[in-house]
């Protein structure tokens, strides 16, 4: 990200400083970047390491109260309006995976970040609970995001408390859908309400329905495929039998998604329960960011505006490193962007940073191509289907999985889709 962006969106949002100090504005947002990068340091030893190569030159001496008296002076609107001029699909026309039938192929889903227990902050945001007691873990934000499947990118993203929950938060990522997109919803988003809200936003849905939903059958289509309506949306009910088998045996599962895609002979039942499976690359740009860069820990952040400022540092520095990828991997014919590293990616970024790569050279060096180059050199290859049984990940106990005889193994799958067919009822 260049001098000149930086300073424009400071600019923009007033946040330019008005006397010389230490540490500019434009010094601060780099510093919240950095520290996105480096999330397992404090912000003294990210200011080491982001200055590190920068020896030569007259650096003033900053403090820890110091570098928190900045982050306060510079605010939450210049991070979240960096973000703002970043986000979206990162994908091109021919971009290998990121369209269906001529659509933008996106997901909508939630996660939540664990942030410190501070009084004032379990005050605004409360505590988790479970069977033991009435409060436990950390306080936590909800992060709901619009995603691009075939590329992993942030078109949009939005957060608060855990409470009232997703799906209201998801309502403020409609501003982003448009015509040309279809939309992959979990069953946790298909209400009435909210299938209604994605549709008259022009978008295409393909949403699970809960077992419990019982849609009436208006009519039946060839490939199985039956005419319905969910509220005042006409829709396709496809209900299929999913078997994955492994070494360790075979698991039956049945599914019901709903579709505002009608044209049966343009969009098959076979091919959109396919097409379903890439609601999962929205799970993998969390585990992106939850894993790979915040390698689970907690956030830094004990003030709400500090928190904010945080995950909106972190959701752009993330886009930086997936806009690099779906550059890079644009430049080969056919590569999906689902071969790049994005731990490769993010480690090179790393590098660049306390190299101080091109810092102080006269021209805009564009860095994509150190980490595109890194990226193209150790591509991986094309993904393979495997299984992971789901598990709870970060149990209380870390015996009680041998207790619970979980199995942690992951397997070779293969997977068989049949398309169940229903006799529409008789008015």
């Amino acid at each position: 990200m260049p001098f000149e962006m930086v300073d424009e969106v400071l600019t923009e949002c007033g946040a330019t400083q008005q006397r010389l100090r230490k540490l500019p504005a434009r010094v601060v947002v780099y510093l919240l970047l950095a520290a996105a990068l480096f999330e397992e340091c404090g912000y003294p030893a990210v200011w080491s390491k982001l200055t590190g190569a920068l020896g030569s030159l007259p650096l003033p001496k900053v403090t820890a109260t110091g570098l928190w008296h900045a982050r306060c002076r510079l605010g939450v609107r210049p991070l979240r309006a960096l973000f703002d001029l970043l986000r979206g699909p990162a994908s091109a026309i021919r971009t290998a995976g990121a369209r269906w039938a001529g659509l933008l192929v996106v997901a909508i889903d939630g996660t939540h970040l664990d942030v410190p227990d501070d009084l004032d902050v379990r005050a605004r945001l409360g505590k988790g609970a479970n069977q033991y007691t009435a409060a436990s873990g950390y306080p936590q934000v909800q992060l709901v995001a619009l995603v691009a499947c075939g590329t992993r990118a942030v078109i949009d993203a939005v957060f608060g408390p855990r409470k009232p929950g997703e799906t209201v938060l998801g309502r403020r990522l409609l501003r982003s859908l448009h015509a040309g997109m279809v939309v992959l919803l979990d069953r946790g988003f298909a209400t009435n309400a909210f299938l209604e809200a994605v549709d008259g936003t022009g978008a295409a849905f393909l949403a699970r329905l809960t077992a419990a939903r019982k849609p009436p059958v208006l009519g039946r289509f060839d490939d199985g495929s039956f005419l319905s309506r969910i509220g005042t949306v006409e829709v396709r009910i496809i209900e299929c039998e999913i078997t994955i088998t492994t070494t360790a045996g075979r698991h039956t599962g049945v599914y019901r998604l709903a579709t505002t895609l009608l044209d049966h002979r343009r969009c098959p039942a076979f091919e959109l329960v396919r097409l379903y499976h890439e609601r999962w690359e929205v799970e993998s740009a969390y585990f992106a960011v939850k894993q790979s860069m915040l390698g689970r820990r907690v956030l830094r952040a004990r003030t709400l505006p500090g928190i904010a400022q945080e995950i909106y540092a972190l959701l752009t520095a993330y886009q930086v490193i997936r806009i690099a990828i779906a550059d890079t991997t644009g430049t080969v014919p056919g590569a999906d962007p689902d071969r790049a590293s994005f731990s490769l990616a993010l480690q090179t970024a790393r590098d660049q940073v306390i190299q101080a790569a091109n810092v102080i050279a006269d021209t805009t060096i564009d860095l994509v191509g150190t980490i595109g180059q890194a990226v193209l050199e150790h591509l991986m290859p094309a993904r393979r289907l495997r299984l992971s049984p789901r598990a709870v990940k970060r149990p209380l106990s870390r015996y009680a999985y041998k207790s619970l005889r979980i199995d942690r193994r992951t397997y070779k799958a293969t997977i068989s889709i049949d398309v169940l067919l229903t006799e529409p009822i008789s008015p």
